[in-house]
Parts: structure tokens; C-alpha cells; sequence
């Protein structure tokens, strides 16, 4: 996550080539910020659902840390996506999700990742292999710096994604008939996405 305060500013994109892009981002001379990490994602609300009716969300993440999230609605800024996002690291993540659940949160969803970490000028790259796919996110200050990071990588801006993973996961469940309620990588061992559901393409195809 980029220190640019209490604001998320980004776009993902659907990739064909993941390494592909990997290998634009070292010849490009983009710095390692992490090395590929597993993440384990808990998504809460309140019984009644009373969080994502209103667009926000609480989060709890585990990977090398554990940090809790929470992120207002988003608005269109450029073409990106803004969200207020407040982020910070805690002790314990059994602890944390054990004062959350004592509070009356619930977890509503479990997704998981692989996330690897670029720092290319003043844009934060993440390559993020999803149970459904393969992904680039793209951050930074204003969207034009975005903008232009897509072109230098060659991502094509008109296949640009604004949704979350959440959101992309809950398209994916009503087109496709999913039952399960979490995108691991064991509900989606022996299923295929297909990009077009999401109306995009993949946006590093030739």
C-alpha cells in the first residue's frame, strides 16, 4: 500500500502473461518492494449486512503481517477508482478477528492471493495471481501517473477494472451459478473465468 494518506487512488487490469509484465516492470527499471507473499483476506459486517449496503468495507489481512482495513465508498477520479482507505498493522491476527467478531462483525468472505510487490517511479505495481485469474493493480497519486504507467507497461487503459476483487468475485457468482461463499484457490481449483463476464479483455494481449 502506497503512503499517500487516507486515500486509495487505482486500477487493475486482467493479464494474458503475468510474467510477461514482470519482465517489462524489471527492464523498466522498477524496484522489488515484496517478493510474492500469500495473503489471507476476512472480509466482515454486521449481521445485517449494514456495511456493504452503505460501500464499505472492514478488512483483516494476513500475509507477512497482519493489518486491518477499512475503505469508504468509491467515486471516479480520471478514469481510477478513489476510495478513503484507513490501513494499519496489527499484533495478532486471531486476536484482532476475535475482537471484531466480539463487536458484532461477522466474517461474510474469505479470498485469498498471491501478491508481488514493484515500485516503478512514484506508482506501486502489484502482480496478484487471484483463484480466478491473473491481475495487475496499479496506484498512484493522481491518474494520470497511472494512466502513463499503464501505457510504459503496455496494459491497454481501455481494459482497465475499477471494481475490487469482491466485486469482480460477485459478478463472477451471479453470471456463473457459483454456491460457495469465498474465492480460495480450492473453489476454484477445477474452474475457469472467462474475462469477458467482466466485460474486459486481457490488456497486455498483443
Amino acid at each position: 500500500m502506497m503512503a499517500t494518506g487516507d486515500r486509495e487512488l487505482e486500477v487493475k487490469f486482467f493479464l494474458a502473461d503475468l510474467p510477461g509484465l514482470e519482465a517489462r516492470l524489471q527492464a523498466a527499471g522498477a524496484s522489488l518492494g515484496q517478493p510474492s507473499v500469500h495473503e489471507i483476506n476476512l472480509r466482515f459486517d454486521t449481521p445485517d449486512g449494514a456495511l456493504g449496503r452503505a460501500y464499505q468495507v472492514l478488512r483483516l489481512r494476513q500475509d507477512r503481517d497482519a493489518r486491518l482495513t477499512y475503505k469508504g465508498p468509491g467515486q471516479m477520479q480520471g478514469g481510477a477508482r478513489l476510495r478513503q482507505e484507513i490501513e494499519f498493522t496489527v499484533s495478532d491476527f486471531a486476536a484482532a478477528r476475535r475482537f471484531l467478531e466480539a463487536l458484532g462483525y461477522q466474517v461474510v468472505l474469505m479470498y485469498e492471493k498471491r501478491r508481488t510487490t514493484y515500485h516503478l517511479g512514484n506508482v506501486e505495481v502489484t502482480l496478484d495471481v487471484m483463484p480466478f485469474g491473473d491481475f495487475a493493480e496499479i496506484e498512484g497519486p493522481s491518474p494520470q501517473d497511472i494512466r502513463e504507467a499503464a501505457y510504459n507497461l503496455g496494459l491497454d487503459w481501455e481494459q482497465r477494472i475499477v471494481g475490487s476483487y469482491t466485486d469482480l468475485f460477485e459478478q463472477a457468482r451471479r453470471s456463473l451459478g457459483f454456491t460457495f461463499r469465498d474465492l480460495s484457490f480450492e473453489n476454484f481449483a477445477s474452474l475457469q473465468v472467462d474475462p469477458k463476464i467482466w466485460g474486459v479483455l486481457p490488456a497486455d494481449a498483443v
